[in-house]
């Protein structure tokens, strides 16, 4: 088995709100992938003391250890459980009713000798590549398809559309959203690979269409997850981002299992 991880800031001048990490069991059997995209807030909305990277780091950790060590839990009871823990780290000091209570979208994927478990909230993908080098891409495309006129503006949802029924969701601190999680089991037999993106190392292919989901895990391949994410900012400079920050973090993890 072998991993590449890579995870850079949007701005050297602020923090990386994306929090990636990977387990691989004593035994040698199996492994974990976890990555998060923390949503940055609009500056003065929440009551909460803590920042987005704070969030991140406690949400994956849970995430990663429920993942590894509770394999009777599907990955949906482990997302609750994750977010209920981490929820319960800071609700006597913060308002985490607040629409912009920290929050992140979430991509899990848990394997052992002969299953695939996966599961995606929000817009984080994961490529799944088959032995004959096919690939599908695990999304939720709920944010996709919220009209344009329900955002303030390109980069930034309304409180109106977020973690509400009509709109997408995020992991915050209700539990429940998990159970809207997209999720799914398979066969690890035909799976070469896991490519794991959060939207800002997605941009060659969602914002800069450079290419298929095949052709980008063929790119990664090839240059490394660092030479994906080096692509997207040579992109970001040379022109304007379809939507969104210029520059957002950029998160990609490779699991050849």
């Amino acid at each position: 088995m072998r991993i590449q991880l890579t995870s850079v800031p949007g701005r050297p001048d602020r923090p990386n709100e994306d929090w990636a990490a990977t387990a691989l069991p004593a035994s040698g059997l199996g492994g974990v992938l976890v990555v998060l995209d923390g949503v940055t807030p609009l500056p003065g909305n929440g009551d909460c003391v803590h920042d987005v990277p704070w969030f991140t780091a406690r949400l994956g950790g849970a995430l990663t250890e429920l993942s590894a060590s509770r394999r009777d839990m599907t990955l949906a009871q482990v997302l609750a459980e994750a977010i209920r823990r981490t929820a319960d780290a800071h609700r006597d000091t913060c308002d985490l009713s607040h629409p912009r209570t920290p929050q992140a979208t979430v991509v899990l994927a848990r394997w052992g000798a002969a299953e695939l478990e996966y599961l995606v909230l929000s817009d984080s993908v994961l490529l799944v590549e088959a032995a004959d080098g096919t690939v599908r891409a695990v999304v939720d495309d709920r944010l996709d398809r919220v009209p344009r006129a329900s955002l303030v503006s390109d980069a930034v949802a309304d409180a109106l559309v977020r973690n509400k029924e009509g709109g997408f969701f995020t992991a915050a601190a209700d539990p429940s959203v998990a159970a809207l999680a997209v999720t799914g089991r398979e066969p690890l037999g035909p799976v070469r690979s896991l490519l794991a993106l959060t939207d800002g190392a997605a941009r060659w292919v969602e914002v800069f269409g450079e290419g298929s989901w095949t052709e980008c895990v063929a790119l990664v391949r090839k240059t490394g997850v660092e030479g994906l994410v080096e692509r997207v900012r040579e992109l970001e400079r040379a022109r304007a981002a379809g939507r969104g920050k210029r520059h957002d973090d950029a998160t990609a993890v490779l699991v050849e299992v």
